[in-house]
């Protein structure tokens, strides 16, 4: 696979340099200045793109462009947005970069509740801890009707949890759920955060999922007729947050997106990490059945526990088998390339690494893609794609 590693420009404090010495040849970046969705501009994507190649990298995978909530509840301005996002994946065609990885998740992007889990490695780890997340969304933010999403138990282990919080460990379990992760542009305070979560009353799954199969039916074809692979991401985690419908979380939610609009450009972001934290997810299974539809991967690991809480793992350890998710990638790979697919290799990037050695207490530091960490899950990952491929030809 094309080994890529995520940027977030100029600002990341893990430059381009970095990135070369860890391996990579590929980038995965976007114009992060741009987050209104408005269109983006060709001149500012060819700037960003040269920068890139300046370094000896290639811009691989756009990840991503944003989709304005508009789109996402069907608002008045929808068709503006949704000209705005054709725009942008016509200017992306025009610079020569042709993979395009978005999400659709309502409010909240990826979300974690501890951003410095301690293990026993001595690293840090992100994690979800589902009970600190009830506590807040129970008894901190007070969201209308909360108590519908949980259990009596739930609720009172819930209770219990706060009881056991200082009023520090609390506001960071706030900042870490809704003031916005470094790297990612959405940041509300408690107020500005109920009030988007009121935008979505009356929209559940099935609206949600009707408003994305109407984007991908207006998008897709724009997308093929430039040549782009749209590759959507799942959502993490990939169950409700906060009463908010999920609607890319399982097999069963990929197939709806690809029949929605069938098209070699109407694809999937395989991430391992986001569809690993649900058990029902048969992961090699899905490469199997998918395969011809996945332009990108994320490959991360998370270790589930009972209670519905996760943390990132070491990238061949955790809950998923890495191994048998790279072998049924590199399978793929053999098969689009016999059939002549021009895209037959597949761009991946190791996710949310680990915060190790003298990361670790540096003052700028992006929550998950520190240099280290993602260094030392691509060197593994590396390893096994060399180790498959080698058993492969033989």
């Amino acid at each position: 696979m094309e080994q890529c590693f995520r940027w977030y420009g100029p600002k990341d404090p893990v430059t381009l340099d970095h990135i070369q010495q860890a391996g990579a040849t590929g980038i995965v970046s976007a114009l992060h200045h741009i987050y209104d969705g408005s269109a983006w501009p060709l001149d500012d994507i060819l700037s960003h793109k040269a920068t890139i190649e300046a370094a000896g990298l290639t811009w691989s995978v756009v990840e991503s462009i944003p989709v304005h909530n508009s789109i996402k509840i069907a608002g008045p301005e929808r068709s503006k947005y949704i000209g705005a996002y054709k725009n942008t994946i016509r200017a992306l065609a025009k610079a020569g970069i042709r993979t395009i990885c978005y999400n659709f998740m309502p409010v909240c992007d990826w979300t974690r509740t501890d951003l410095l889990y301690r293990m026993p490695s001595t690293g840090y780890a992100l994690r979800f801890d589902a009970v600190d997340f009830a506590a807040y969304d129970l008894l901190v933010l007070r969201r209308k009707d909360a108590e519908k999403d949980y259990t009596p138990a739930a609720i009172r282990t819930a209770k219990d949890r706060l009881i056991a919080l200082n009023d520090d460990q609390v506001a960071t379990i706030e900042r870490n759920l809704i003031a916005g992760l470094p790297a990612t542009e959405r940041s509300y305070d408690r107020d500005s955060f109920r009030k988007a979560l009121e935008e979505y009353q009356g929209i559940d799954a099935e609206a949600l999922r009707g408003n994305l199969q109407d984007f991908l039916r207006e998008i897709v074809p724009v997308a093929e007729e430039v040549g782009v692979r749209l590759c959507i991401h799942p959502d993490d985690p990939p169950f409700s947050l906060f009463g908010l419908p999920r609607v890319v979380a399982c097999a069963e939610d990929a197939r709806a997106i690809l029949a929605a609009a069938p098209s070699t450009a109407n694809g999937l972001t395989f991430c391992t990490g986001s569809y690993g934290v649900r058990a029902d997810n048969d992961l090699p299974a899905m490469v199997r059945e998918f395969g011809p539809n996945i332009h990108f991967a994320h490959l991360r690991n998370v270790t589930r526990e009972p209670d519905g809480s996760f943390h990132e793992a070491d990238h061949l350890d955790g809950s998923t088998d890495m191994v048998e998710v790279v072998v049924a990638l590199l399978e793929e790979q053999a098969r689009r390339k016999a059939e002549g697919r021009a895209d037959w290799r597949i761009p991946m990037r190791p996710d949310h690494g680990h915060l190790l050695a003298d990361d670790i207490g540096k003052a700028r530091i992006n929550p998950g893609y520190s240099l280290i960490g993602r260094l030392k899950g691509l060197a593994e990952l590396r390893g096994v794609m060399r180790g498959v491929s080698r058993f492969m030809a033989a």
